[in-house]
This record gives structure tokens, sequence and C-alpha cells, in this order.
């Protein structure tokens, strides 16, 4: 049997490519496995039959990349989940659209599993209302926190959770590039996976400054920027982010510090480093079947068909869904909070009361 897959929104990560990712020249014509449709067409078992966007010269530069007939080709989503019989839905609008096109998927095309961008929405009341929808409708919402997908990341999470790596983890200190939604999720989504942990209390700050406005030519009426603060965890964890620095200068560090050790991650640069604690002295050592550092050219290339394998798994009722929407609202909770921290001047707590969660970052 071979599962059926659509896609909304013909964008970059859907398939396209992106710019300051790829080649310009071969956007729009490559066809990128670090995307979804390319973790489709790397993985047995589940084809891309159709596609969905607003803007027909983009769909229809997303049809011939990826060789999809005229008739796969749908201008309006609502048609295409009614037309066609999905049995996953990719969902790869911006932000602050996931919502209603999530929540589409579940009640017009009744897809078993949909496979959304992160973030997971631009609310927190819009997240739950998505793991909500898919809840009632009994489908599964695979969240794309891109880095979950990948072998080294899911086993240090082994490490750390299940055999005591790093003993009771005290400090975490965390800096990526600007923009917090669109980028900062993955650092942040990487803290709460690794830690298995909620913020509690939040304080932050916000920059304002939004690169990708610049160099990506992108939307210049969104909220989402540089910013940062504090988190204490509700493992007690406390953690500090910085997430304002800009594309070209910056390395995805965390660096997390326990009763049974130390982890440097640099994932920009490839170097991961483990220090174990014992009669009060760290040594250097190996971490346990993990060969070398995650890298963006190897492991984040295989995230998108190890995701789709994930899609086919969950299908077949194989597997526990790996990144949940549940698990998403983690690090949207934080990011939201960092905004609201700096326009009140005060500290956020965890879970965010009922206006709170309505109140909406916009990003793409």
């Amino acid at each position: 049997m071979t599962y059926r897959a659509g896609i909304i929104g013909a964008g970059g990560i859907a398939g396209l490519g992106i710019l300051g990712m790829h080649d310009e020249e071969d956007i729009g014509r490559k066809k990128f496995e670090a995307s979804h449709a390319g973790g489709y067409a790397a993985t047995d078992g589940v084809e891309l039959v159709a596609v969905a966007d607003l803007d027909e010269e983009k769909l229809s530069t997303f049809g011939d990349a990826w060789d999809l007939p005229e008739d796969a080709l749908y201008a309006d989503h609502a048609a295409m989940l009614e037309a066609e019989d999905l049995d996953v839905v990719s969902v790869c609008t911006p932000s602050f659209l996931h919502h209603d096109h999530v929540s589409d998927a579940v009640e017009i095309g009744d897809p078993d599993v949909v496979w959304c961008e992160k973030p997971i929405a631009s609310s927190v009341s819009d997240a739950e209302g998505m793991i909500a929808a898919c809840e009632e409708a009994d489908a599964e919402l695979l969240v794309n926190h891109s880095f979950r997908f990948t072998e080294k990341l899911e086993r240090l999470r082994a490490l750390v959770q299940e055999e005591d790596l790093l003993g009771d983890v005290h400090s975490v200190s965390a800096q990526y590039r600007m923009e917090l939604l669109r980028n900062s999720t993955h650092l942040l989504d990487t803290l709460v996976y690794l830690l298995d942990a909620r913020a509690e209390s939040v304080a932050g700050h916000i920059t304002g400054e939004n690169e990708a406005v610049e160099s990506l030519d992108a939307a210049v009426d969104v909220d989402d920027a540089g910013g940062g603060g504090f988190v204490v965890m509700d493992d007690g964890t406390f953690v500090t982010v910085d997430c304002t620095i800009p594309r070209e200068d910056s390395s995805m560090t965390l660096n997390f510090v326990g009763s049974g050790g130390k982890l440097y991650m640099n994932n920009d640069d490839g170097e991961w480093r483990y220090w174990g604690l014992e009669d009060g002295e760290h040594t250097e050592a190996d971490l346990p079947g993990i060969e070398g550092a995650w890298t963006w050219d190897e492991d984040y290339q295989r995230a998108f068909p190890n995701a789709a394998a994930h899609v086919v798994a969950l299908l077949d009722g194989d597997a526990e869904n790996r990144s949940p929407g549940t698990d998403a609202l983690r690090s949207l909770e934080i990011i939201v909070a960092f905004y609201l921290s700096e326009y009140t001047g005060g500290r956020v707590e965890i879970p965010l009361s009922r206006p709170l969660r309505d109140v909406t970052i916009t990003s793409w």
C-alpha cells in the first residue's frame, strides 16, 4: 500500500527551496531533499499526489519542480482536501495560518496524520485549538521541529533522560540567531526535548530587529524579531536564552551543567563535547553511541526523509509520535512569554492565563 500525501502551501520548506539556505538559481528548479516534498520523495510507502497554494505562479513552479500534473495543483486548499483522498497533509503555510489549515485538514480531508511546519502557531490558543481539533478527529499532529528527526539528537535525549548522562540539570545557556519564531523555535524545542520539561516562569527582552526582512526579502509587517531572556523550567533548571545574533555571526550553542556532568553543543560548527563529573572533577569523555557531532550538511539533510518515514510508521500504527503538538506548544509558550514580558515589564508565569494565550506574534 502507498499512502497519499498532499501539501498546503507551495513555499520554500514545502519544496521550492529557501533563499539564504539554497542558491538562488536552484530555487523552484532543483528537488531539495530537505523539504516536505523531498521527504516524501525519499521515502517508500508514501507519494505526494497534490499541492495547494493561492499563488498560481508559485503553484505552477512547484508542479514543474516536483513533476506533478496540472490536475494535482489546487488554488483552493479546501478543494484539494475534498477532492483527494489523503492519508497525510503537510501544512507549510506561514505560522499565523497554521490553525485554520490544520483544522481544515482534519475537518474536511480527514487524514490520519497532519505534518505541520514549525512553529506550531502564532498564539498559544491557536496551538491549543489545533491540538484539540486533531484529537477530536483522531489524527496525529506531527510538528516539524526537524532536529527531533535526526539520529544523533534522538540518541542524546535517550542518554540524558534514560541513562542520566547529566544527572540533575542545574543550568543551561542557549544561543542562536534571530528571529525567535522563524529560527529560534529550533533552539527552544531542542531545550525542552532534551530536558523533557516545560517553562514555569519567564522574563524576556525583544530587540525589534528582523534581518530576514532585508536579507530574505520577507514581508515587513511581522512581529517576529530577535530576543531572549531567562526561563525557569518546571524541573528547576535555570535557562538563559540569547537569540539576538545575525545569521552570519551566529552559532547554535547549548551548554548544560548538571550534577553528573556538563555538555557543550555547537550545531553550526559541528562540535559536541561532554565531561563527566566524579569526585568534583570533570573529565572529558565520548558520548556513548554518538559518533561525531550534529551538522547541518548531514543530519539536517536527513531529517526530512526521517520525518516522512516516521509519518509512514504513524500511518502503519507502528510508532509513537516523536514531535506532538503538545511538545511544540512548550517552545511557543516561551517565545510568547518573552514578548509579553518585554511589553509588560515583568515576569510571566506559565501556563498563560486566558487573555494572554490569545496574544498573537506574527511571522511567516
